[in-house]
Parts: structure tokens; C-alpha cells; sequence
């Protein structure tokens, strides 16, 4: 069983390496397990259309639309031009700007690829065109895009609660100081920057331009207001909040005079690709996770960490290493489908606290979206931009240092995370 193991391992590790897409990688190998350990192909079929039953997942897709149609609908321009408007006479301020919007784009998207894809083609080439070396400018966009997938509506923070079985509205509120910290530190990488470039130019505060970009960002304003007002006020689930938040797109876009069929149905189009391919990732996620449940790898893997020491501390640190690299090297839902039954029920034998270790987790593979050989966000980037991903890399590569030191501050100081959620009660 190990060795047949040991090859279902190599091959995905193959297929992934020839960029087989990830569900693909997962389930061929799965299968072939499955059905050589004896599993019937109904059973096997059924474990993976399991992975799917999930009510709080269905949160995924209608996150996913809301992104889109905020990209779609304009609504993403409006709060690049409110924060344009209030930090135009900071120097270094589109640097700013580009964090800026990225915060206020995050309680809408929940994802970076959406985040990057839509205000990458904005943000880079004013940035560019206003003396910000590309390099700069693609790092500092592809970097602040990890703030939608940590802000809440996360959507891989929706995947992390549903597998781990808790609170989505707890690891919600969770979330939000980290992924105010990921935007401190980006500032700060700014700030450091800019001090040394006395060229770059400034735009004097213009009081009625400012007022009405402002009118102009009220309607985005109140979407996470309703949203996350909703769910942590208990209002909403998170199923349901996503469905209200999609309604409310819809009202923008009428009101806005941008919705209409066409700009629907590919707002749908879209949606309905980017799930599928989760949906595929989910389902054949499930498959593998039975097959290392009968391997007992969760029992050799929590026998190994625990050898090595019965600290809580250590065993993040070995979390963190090991998560890294995995992130480099696969799809983060996949990985927090897979690695969550196995890491979650030792960390919680070592007093872990599982909201704070899915923070962690979320953190930590987000990094791995700037990381090649898979780096998604690099590929968005550079396909955005035209230009070689080694060369939007090499723009980004400066900015993991303030990222990774989130990632440590954050695993070092728990409280910066359960903080929240203790003050809303959950």
C-alpha cells in the first residue's frame, strides 16, 4: 500500500510538472489507487461528488460573481479614483493608491487573480506612465492582490472553514487585522521606497474632485457593510450574505447605468469557468483525501512532528516551511483540501487554536501565488502587462520580504488574529 502510494504521489507530482490542471492531477491517480485497493468506481465516483455537498461551498461561486461583476460593472474604477483623489499630494502617492484600492476591491472580490486581473490593466500602466519603474509598479500590484484572498469574503477562507469544520464568520473576522497588517507592511516597503525617488510627481488636493469621487464610492462603500455586517452580526449566513452582496451588484449596476445583458452573461461566463475549475479541485481533493485516510498518513505525519518536538511553536514553524513550499508548487485550494485533515488534528492536540492556524494556513499559501513554478498571479500579471513572468517576478521578488514577515509576525503573535472574533463573541 505504501509503495502503490508512493507512485499515485509521483505521478501527480508529474502531471503537475507538465501543468496538467490540478483536479486533472489529482483524480486520474486517485482513481487508479482507488480501484487497485479494491474500491468500486461507484464508491469512488460518489466520495468525489461528496466533496461537493457542501452547503457553505456554495458561498464559493456567488463570492466569485460578485468579484467579477465589481470588475465588470466599474466599481473597481470608482474606488480607484476615490483613493487617487484623497492621497494625490503624498509622494509615492499611486504606490499608496494601489494598496489603497486593493483594500477597498477586497471586501468585494475574496480573490487575487480577480483582484490583479482587474486592477492590474489600471493600475500598472498610469504607474509606468508616471516614472514608476515597471518592475515596481507589476511587484507592488501582483503583491497587494494577496490582500483579497485574506480580507473577507475570502473565498479560500470559505474552503478552509468548510473542510475544517468551523465558524466562517469567526475565521471572517479573523482575517481582518492580518490583511490590515499585509497592507501596513506594503506601505512601509513604500514609504522606504519612495524616501529615495525625489522625481516622482504629486497632484495637488482638488476638493471637488475629491467630494466627488467620494459620492462616487458610496455605493461600493456599503457592499461590505452589508456583507460582512450581515455575517458577523449573525444576520446573514455567509451563503447568504454572498447572495445579498450579488443582488446589491446588481442595483449598483443598474444605478451606475453599467449592467446590461452582455456585461451579464459574461459576468456569468466567467463565474462559472473559474468554478468549475474549483469544483473539479474540491471533487477530486475528497478522492485523495480517503485514499491518505486509509494510508494512515495522518498518523504517520502527526508521529513524525510530534518526534520532532511537542511544541506548538516548532510545529508551526515545520507548518510554515512545509506550506511554502507546497504553495510554490500547487494550487492552494488543493492544498488546504488536502494537508487540513492531516495538520489540523495535531495542532489542536497541541493546543493550536484551528481559526488561527486556518489565518496561518490562508497566509501562507497566498504567498505561494507569487512563487513560481506556479505562481497564478504571476501568469495574470503577465499577461496583463505583456511582459516574461521572470521579468514580473523579478519585480515582485523585493516584495515577500515584507509579506513573509506578516506571515512570521502573525504566527508569532496569535492575539493579532483572535482578537476580533473574541471581541464579536465568536
Amino acid at each position: 500500500m505504501i509503495l502503490e502510494l508512493w507512485m499515485v504521489g509521483v505521478v501527480i507530482a508529474l502531471l503537475l510538472l507538465i501543468r496538467v490542471p490540478v483536479g486533472l492531477a489529482f483524480l486520474g491517480p486517485s482513481l487508479w489507487w482507488a480501484l487497485a485497493d479494491g474500491t468500486s468506481s461507484g464508491f469512488a465516483l460518489k466520495t468525489t461528488f461528496d466533496g461537493l455537498n457542501s452547503f457553505p461551498l456554495l458561498a464559493v461561486p456567488l463570492f466569485i460573481l460578485v468579484g467579477v461583476m465589481a470588475n465588470r460593472l466599474g466599481i473597481a474604477d470608482r474606488l480607484y479614483e476615490f483613493c487617487l483623489a484623497a492621497l494625490g499630494r503624498v509622494r509615492g502617492n499611486l504606490a499608496y493608491v494601489n494598496v489603497g484600492s486593493a483594500v477597498g476591491f477586497s471586501w468585494m472580490s475574496g480573490s487575487a487573480l480577480a483582484d490583479v486581473a482587474g486592477l492590474g490593466k489600471m493600475q500598472i500602466p498610469q504607474m509606468v506612465k508616471a516614472g514608476y519603474p515597471f518592475s515596481f509598479a507589476a511587484g507592488l500590484t501582483a503583491s497587494s492582490s494577496l490582500i483579497s484572498p485574506v480580507m473577507p469574503p475570502s473565498i479560500p477562507a470559505v474552503i478552509y472553514a468548510a473542510t475544517a469544520t468551523v465558524s466562517t464568520g469567526a475565521l471572517f473576522a479573523a482575517s481582518v487585522v492580518p490583511a490590515f497588517i499585509m497592507a501596513a507592511g506594503l506601505c512601509a516597503y513604500i514609504f522606504i521606497w519612495t524616501a529615495r525617488r525625489r522625481d516622482l510627481s504629486t497632484v495637488p488636493f482638488d476638493r471637488r474632485r475629491f467630494v466627488r469621487a467620494a459620492i462616487g464610492a458610496i455605493g461600493p462603500g456599503l457592499t461590505p457593510v452589508i456583507l460582512l455586517g450581515g455575517i458577523l452580526s449573525g444576520t446573514f449566513t455567509p451563503t447568504e450574505a454572498a447572495s445579498v452582496a450579488v443582488l446589491f451588484m446588481l442595483v449598483l449596476g443598474v444605478f451606475y447605468r453599467s449592467l446590461n445583458v452582455r456585461v451579464l452573461l459574461q459576468s456569468l461566463r466567467e463565474t462559472a469557468v473559474i468554478t468549475g475549475g474549483i469544483a473539479l479541485i474540491l471533487g477530486a481533493a475528497a478522492l485523495l483525501g480517503l485514499i491518505l485516510t486509509r494510508a494512515h498518513v495522518s498518523r504517520d505525519v502527526a508521529e513524525f512532528l510530534t518526534s520532532v518536538s511537542d511544541s506548538p511553536v516548532v510545529f508551526m514553524i515545520l507548518v510554515n516551511l512545509i506550506l511554502l513550499v507546497l504553495g510554490a508548487l500547487i494550487d492552494a485550494t488543493a492544498i488546504i483540501l488536502v494537508t487540513v485533515p492531516v495538520l489540523l488534528p495535531i495542532a489542536t492536540d497541541l493546543g493550536v487554536d484551528p481559526i488561527y492556524f486556518g489565518v496561518v494556513m490562508i497566509i501562507n499559501l497566498m504567498i505561494g501565488l507569487l512563487t513560481p513554478p506556479v505562481g497564478s498571479v504571476l501568469y495574470i500579471t503577465s499577461s496583463v502587462t505583456g511582459r516574461p513572468v521572470d521579468q514580473v517576478f523579478r519585480g515582485v521578488a523585493p516584495f515577500l520580504i515584507p509579506l513573509v514577515a506578516v506571515l512570521v509576525l502573525i504566527t508569532a503573535f496569535p492575539d493579532l488574529a483572535l482578537w476580533l472574533p473574541g471581541l464579536l463573541g465568536f
